[in-house]
């Protein structure tokens, strides 16, 4: 592990350190590629098998000025004491034994087959991270949404209201993964909560649906997961972008390099975490016009990461996540 990833470790890095078969890595690596939100998170091992307890900053004490022979008053800062819980998931893959066998019964085949049901985890996961709420769905962890929708309350100014009034808006996300600002849980003493287990050879009581028996391998796959904002000044929600009023000229809807410009100077300090911007297809295509169209040297760069282009606004790289595809 690399000294950045070792500081501000993803599930990936993690995964790669722990686990001695590489089977759990593998698995981490098609997480990595269905979903590129996943590239990005930090995940710290939490401090309770079912969560994390952390003491959040609420507000930062203010000096005294003050002159010769003159006092300063004692201050301290305000925190909170907030538990986030972990949410878990789990999928079985199944394989037909005999076409198995035909293809060697390899672990890599195995995998390749079952690629589909890790790439439907990703999906979820990533759907969750956004739109979770327990008090919607107790099974599921809180995502950023239910913590960035309150106009009235702190964090209100890290909402950055594109103004849009329509049904079909849309948001884009400013967020900085670290240990110190926002992070993703896993519970404590497992592998990242990653987990793959190789049922072997089972016998399936109604493979064709009619109650006719046959052989299969399966594979069952868990994953538990949760979300801290520590510093909730290090993300930063555009929020009511109405999709059916974007254009590329501007001269209806959100001016989105302008709001993505004005929550690169909401946060506090770039350097101090991994940060990225998150949006939808319809969205990134609306930018990508809207920046070509304002000048003739866009604002939008694509660099090559590891071999993959990936695109940045003024070098903070965008992901594009489907998971944020649905009307809010």
């Amino acid at each position: 592990m690399t000294a950045t990833a070792a500081k501000n470790p993803t599930l990936l890095d993690i995964t790669k350190l722990l686990d001695p078969d590489g089977s759990v890595a593998a698995v981490a690596e098609i997480l990595d590629e269905s979903n590129p939100i996943l590239q990005d998170i930090t995940m710290v091992e939490g401090n309770l098998p079912t969560g994390h307890v952390s003491t959040i900053r609420t507000g930062i004490p203010t000096p005294t000025w003050f002159q010769f022979y003159g006092g300063i008053q004692p201050t301290k800062g305000t925190t909170a004491q907030v538990t986030d819980q972990i949410g878990m998931m789990g999928a079985y893959a199944e394989i037909d034994y005999n076409i198995a066998k035909l293809n060697g019964n390899s672990a890599a085949y195995r995998l390749s087959e079952d690629r589909v049901h890790i790439e439907g985890m990703a999906q979820s996961m990533a759907e969750t991270l956004f739109q979770g709420n327990p008090l919607v769905d107790p099974t599921k962890f809180l995502g950023l949404n239910a913590r960035y929708n309150d106009l009235s309350a702190e964090s209100a100014d890290n909402i950055i209201d594109a103004e849009g009034t329509g049904v079909d808006n849309a948001s884009i996300w400013l967020i900085g993964w670290s240990p110190s600002t926002i992070f993703g849980i896993y519970p404590k003493g497992s592998e990242a909560g990653l987990e793959v287990t190789d049922k072997g050879q089972v016998t399936d009581t109604d493979i064709d649906g009619a109650g006719g028996r046959g052989e299969i391998y399966r594979t069952h796959f868990q994953w538990k997961k949760g979300l801290v904002v520590k510093d909730w000044r290090y993300a930063v929600r555009i929020p009511n972008i109405d999709r059916s009023l974007l254009t590329a000229d501007v001269s209806t809807g959100a001016n989105l390099p302008n709001l993505m410009f004005e929550a690169l100077d909401t946060v506090p300090n770039l350097a101090n975490a991994r940060f990225a911007f998150y949006m939808d297809k319809s969205v990134l295509t609306k930018l990508r016009q809207q920046s070509e169209a304002a000048i003739k040297q866009s604002s939008l760069t694509v660099d090559q990461v590891g071999g993959i282009p990936v695109t940045s606004f003024h070098g903070v790289p965008i992901r594009r996540t489907d998971a944020l595809a649905v009307d809010e």
